[in-house]
């Protein structure tokens, strides 16, 4: 039997799978529909990896939030620095107590460095959900964004509707004008 570690890694590893495909297929529903475009969709559709969350320049800051929190030594070779800075020790904490540092450092391990500003920006975007919602999480939110996509599609569908109907009538009352014009001169 697997002990809870493992578990918790495997479950961290298979929600940044999860939560990285649906952040590319939100971003590809916004690039489609953009004049209904949701305000509050959580993902940006600008580029893959967030400005906020990629490395800042190599000068060395201090402690990172990570370090800062889990009372340890921080140095320029600190793989949570990059991700984590000092003025943001929120980010490390949700993200700490909904994965736990060592399965965040795993994480972060196992991915090439192009890919992990997505990760960090993933897992502090799935903590922020799960402490919001215990029991749903992330998930809550991507059905509630279901539910509003469908809404608004069904909304543009009876818009076109009516737009088709009006357009109709449009054409018939031009068609009796006409009709009775030319009954009219003869």
């Amino acid at each position: 039997m697997p002990s809870a570690s493992v578990f918790n890694h495997k479950r961290l590893i298979v929600s940044l799978q999860l939560s990285l495909s649906l952040r590319m297929e939100y971003a590809d529903i916004d690039k489609t529909t953009r004049p209904l475009a949701v305000s509050c969709i959580p993902f940006s559709s600008s580029s893959p990896s967030s400005s906020r969350f990629s490395p800042p320049p190599t000068a060395f800051q201090g402690p990172c939030a990570a370090c800062r929190f889990l009372r340890r030594r921080c140095d320029e070779s600190c793989i949570l620095a990059p991700y984590f800075p000092p003025n943001e020790p929120l980010k490390f904490i949700n993200a700490h107590k909904v994965f736990g540092a060592s399965n965040i450092v795993k994480a972060l391990q196992e991915l090439p460095q192009p890919t992990r500003a997505d990760a960090v920006s993933s897992m502090v975007y799935e903590a922020n959900a799960r402490i919001r919602d215990p029991v749903y999480g992330c998930a809550g939110t991507i059905c509630q964004l279901h539910k509003q996509l469908n809404d608004l599609k069904a909304e543009l569908a009876m818009a076109q509707a009516e737009l088709c109907i009006m357009q109709c009538q449009q054409q018939q009352q031009n068609a009796n004008t006409s009709f009775f014009l030319d009954t009219n001169l003869i």
